[in-house]
């Protein structure tokens, strides 16, 4: 066993105040910290929205890779900056002439600042906040309007594709209903369209009355023979079951690409607050302040000096020998 010098009550009362929280600087850091992030996300978007052209065509402005990695390397540029610059402040202001105090303050800065900016984005205190960040809001808004025209051309040319994603009967639905013959088509088509939806979405055990009902219908409803009627039917369901197959398969697909993209964003997060954190341990050292030496203390030390040189002699201030009584 290591036996310890025991401190004098002088030296543990210092100890204590060395490492004694700072609060009003973690505060002061904060709000730095906050201030700084708010400005540079707003110079960041500023330079975003520069880039795009609402009236030219998709080929002339970056493309929704490009602007999200973009602005994922500017967030965390902007949080590592806040994070240091917090940091420093909290540092600084805290006062105590020990590095170590310094970084701890400035984590603490960092870790509250973290707090702050999670609780404003998901919490009805970000309704608070919303008036700070309106202008954003409405430049966001108004780049919005004028990308409509594009982003609303983009939705009906992929809305066929969505449709029988969703519905995998509809295009046979469509085909039903393409050709009808008779005195009134559309009930005959509605009747059609059921018997088959029942047929091929129904229960099993009931799958050759319902086949045979469903003949029937699309036999009435196109005027054609039963048995070419049936191999219509037929044709149906392999078509549906297909249309199935691949509602399950693009599910599946955008599942799995739902969880990657979780999983990357989380990991991708939890880097930029491990940076944001180092940042500010660092910028807490930096922004270390040490004692000064009054002009009183400084006398004292020359004075000590003075009478502590060896072989009886000694000098002055002035540089004059004189000999230690």
């Amino acid at each position: 066993m290591v036996d310890r010098p025991v401190a004098s009550p002088s030296e543990d009362s210092r100890t204590i105040l060395l490492n004694r929280v700072a609060w009003g600087a973690v505060f002061a850091g904060v709000v730095l910290a906050l201030v700084t992030q708010l400005i540079l996300n707003m110079i960041g978007l500023g330079i975003g929205v520069s880039t795009l052209n609402p009236t030219a065509g998709a080929n002339a402005n970056p493309s929704p890779m490009s602007l999200s990695i973009g602005a994922g390397l500017w967030f965390v540029l902007s949080g590592v900056v806040a994070a240091f610059a917090g940091g420093y402040a909290a540092g600084r202001l805290a006062g105590k002439p020990k590095q170590s105090t310094g970084g701890w303050h400035g984590l603490t800065t960092w870790a509250l600042t973290t707090l702050i900016v999670f609780y404003l984005l998901t919490s009805a205190a970000s309704s608070l906040a919303g008036s700070a960040y309106g202008t954003l809001a409405d430049v966001v808004g108004g780049v919005g309007r004028a990308m409509g025209p594009t982003a609303q051309t983009a939705i009906q040319a992929a809305a066929p594709s969505l449709s029988r994603s969703v519905d995998p009967f509809l295009a046979i639905e469509n085909q039903i209903r393409g050709v009808a013959v008779g005195n009134d088509p559309a009930a005959l088509r509605d009747a059609a369209v059921t018997a088959v939806r029942d047929f091929l979405s129904g229960d099993p055990a009931q799958a050759q009355a319902v086949r045979d009902r469903a003949t029937l219908a699309l036999a009435r409803v196109q005027s054609i023979p039963e048995d070419q009627a049936r191999a219509r039917v037929q044709q149906f369901e392999q078509e549906y079951r297909q249309a199935v197959d691949r509602a399950a398969l693009q599910a599946r697909q955008a599942a799995d690409a739902a969880a990657r993209g979780v999983s990357r964003a989380a990991l991708f997060g939890s880097f930029a607050l491990l940076l944001g954190a180092l940042a500010s341990w660092l910028g807490g050292r930096a922004g270390t302040v040490y004692s000064t030496p009054s002009s009183r203390s400084v006398e004292f030390e020359v004075t000590r000096e003075v009478f502590e040189q060896p072989h009886g002699f000694s000098t002055t201030p002035l540089g004059e020998p004189v000999r230690r009584p």
